[in-house]
């Protein structure tokens, strides 16, 4: 089987697709996406190594299965995209910043479109109310950076695909 790339627009048939993929290659590789990290000791405050070596062969088999998946993930993604996706920690982590970037993408192209069709009708929106609704429409992941977006100085000259 070959594995599916995901492509603009195209999240939801993408996640049903390499969900039946990793399963179709084993089905423990789909726990590893659904529980999340292993479950071993964590890594001291402050510290930035890799989490320690595996002691048990169930250990071993559960990071195996960790990097199996993430490798499967970042297979999937277009070159393009891969350097914002290639320091995820685990696969539960990489599929849930994939799934929220796709639709950052989806809600971008929607307002988009619905600002191309207010134009059409005539209707005069400035650069900073564009940036401000658009700000406004991101998902609550997003607070801090829209925040931080939304209070700067040049917001009313900044280009919606600059920002």
């Amino acid at each position: 089987m070959k594995i599916p790339i995901i492509r603009k627009g195209e999240y939801d048939i993408w996640s049903m697709r390499m969900r039946q993929y990793i399963c179709h290659t084993d089905h423990n590789l789909w726990d590893v996406i659904v529980n999340g990290d292993l479950k071993e000791e964590p890594v001291p405050t402050g510290e930035t190594s890799a989490p320690p070596a595996p002691k048990t062969a169930k250990q071993l088999a559960a990071r195996r299965n960790q990097e199996r998946v993430k490798s499967i993930l970042l297979l999937a993604i277009p070159d393009e995209y891969l350097l914002k996706f290639h320091n995820v920690a685990d696969a539960k982590s990489l599929c849930e910043a994939i799934k929220i970037s796709w639709s950052l993408d989806k809600a971008y192209d929607r307002f988009q479109k619905l600002i191309s069709q207010l134009e059409v009708h005539g209707a005069l929106i400035s650069k900073e109310d564009i940036n401000q609704k658009f700000l406004r429409s991101l998902p609550s992941s997003w607070n801090q950076i829209a925040l931080i977006m939304r209070n700067k100085p040049d917001i009313d000259e900044i280009d919606i695909d600059d920002l």
